[in-house]
């Protein structure tokens, strides 16, 4: 079976592919496939993170073993990783610069014997000179409880007892 996938860099632009790879390939190889269709030399770390619809970061799935327990990209199976109920994956390449892509199971199909496979087969946009800037923003619970500067907080170290 063939599983096509659609993978977009978090970016404000539209950039993203389209690729075909065998169910039987491993997720090392969509992870070389995607930094090939990106124009990346895929020699830095990266992961994938299994997700939901809501794009909810979950279980990471490392490009090496790093600890026990944890498959590496290189033992796991695209046709195990998606199936009914999981369509989407998070992907991170190279953890300085953090290029983040969504990926989504568009579809899957029959091998066609003249194909070789992973195989681009859409490309639209530009892959910019450095990985899009993320914006974080504090949760308003978690800012909430620590409080504002102007009141009781930060301010009331001063008179503390140590240097």
């Amino acid at each position: 079976m063939i599983y096509r996938f659609r993978v977009i860099l978090d970016a404000k632009e539209d950039i993203l592919r389209d690729i075909e790879i065998e169910g039987a390939a491993s997720l090392e190889d969509f992870h070389y496939a995607i930094a090939q269709a990106f124009g990346f030399g895929g020699r830095e770390m990266a992961s994938f993170y299994r997700t939901n619809e809501n794009w909810d970061q979950g279980e990471e799935i490392p490009l090496v073993d790093m600890e026990d327990g944890i498959v590496p990209m290189g033992q796991e199976q695209i046709d195990n990783v998606f199936d009914a109920e999981n369509h989407h994956l998070i992907y991170v390449y190279d953890f300085l610069d953090l290029w983040t892509f969504f990926i989504e199971l568009i579809e899957v199909g029959e091998n066609e014997l003249t194909t070789l496979y992973p195989n681009l087969i859409f490309a639209q946009g530009e892959v910019p000179e450095e990985a899009p800037q993320k914006d974080f923003v504090a949760d308003e619970e978690i800012s909430d409880e620590f409080g504002d500067d102007d009141e009781e907080g930060i301010d009331d170290f001063n008179d503390a007892d140590f240097y």
